[in-house]
């Protein structure tokens, strides 16, 4: 982009969760805004197990799962300019010929929310726009139409969208570099490793060495050989 110029939002489409480029550029597909959005905002959200013992008057918040976060934004799609409210609803040949509004919302929807043949399912998608990159499938779309001519025809659309977060599973396992006592988990031994001290990374108990040594079978967990792999299975209530 040149100095100056105005950036367009951007919606593109791969082929598979991983959206590779390079020699896959081909198969990118890329739609571009009418007009940027004047805001965008994203939804976090944490759900907690629902439940409460009888005759209590409190919990605690034991922790289910976190959500995928959402982005919502609305598009506009305008062809209200005064040549524009001539043409649309027109029966408009030749040099004149144009996409009404309600053809261009159905461009918009086959790109982002219908089902595509190949996929079965609606398209892998990323939002680009400055530091805006967001891999994401489309949630849901409410499509509006709030201007009309003479004719009855749509001159404007408003769609108010909710995209959400779609990550590649190997991206999200990195992401999370889960550590909990809960999982099951498997360690490969570097030089600086002691059991206690795996123990203590996992559990955040040191104590339970013993019982990790039993479970892989080490006689003697203070000659581990580096390189080996040992599992911590997760903690029994």
């Amino acid at each position: 982009m040149s100095w100056g110029q105005l950036e367009k939002l951007k919606i593109k489409s791969f082929p598979t969760a991983k959206r590779q480029t390079g020699v896959f550029d081909f198969l990118v597909k890329t739609y571009e805004v009418m007009f940027n959005p004047e805001s965008y905002s994203f939804k976090y959200e944490n759900e907690f197990q629902k439940y409460q013992g009888t005759n209590t008057s409190g919990r605690t918040a034991r922790y289910s799962l976190t959500r995928s976060r959402t982005l919502s934004l609305k598009f506009i799609i305008d062809d209200s300019s005064a040549t524009a409210g001539l043409l649309s609803g027109v029966s408009a040949i030749g040099p004149f010929s144009r996409n009404t509004v309600y053809k261009q919302v159905e461009e918009f929807l086959d790109f982002t929310a219908r089902m595509d043949g190949d996929l079965h399912a609606p398209k892998y998608l990323r939002l680009e726009w400055g530091d805006l990159i967001f891999d994401c499938r489309l949630q849901s779309v409410d499509v509006s139409y709030t201007l009309f001519n003479r004719s009855g025809v749509a001159l404007r659309a408003e769609l108010n969208t909710v995209f959400i977060e779609d990550i590649e599973e190997t991206k999200r396992l990195q992401q999370e570099n889960k550590n909990s006592p809960d999982l099951t988990h498997t360690r490969t031994i570097t030089s600086e490793d002691t059991l206690p001290l795996m123990t203590h990374r996992i559990y955040r108990d040191p104590s339970y060495y013993i019982q990790i040594a039993k479970v892989n079978k080490l006689n003697n967990f203070r000659k581990m050989t580096v390189g080996q792999k040992i599992n911590f299975p997760p903690l029994q209530n």
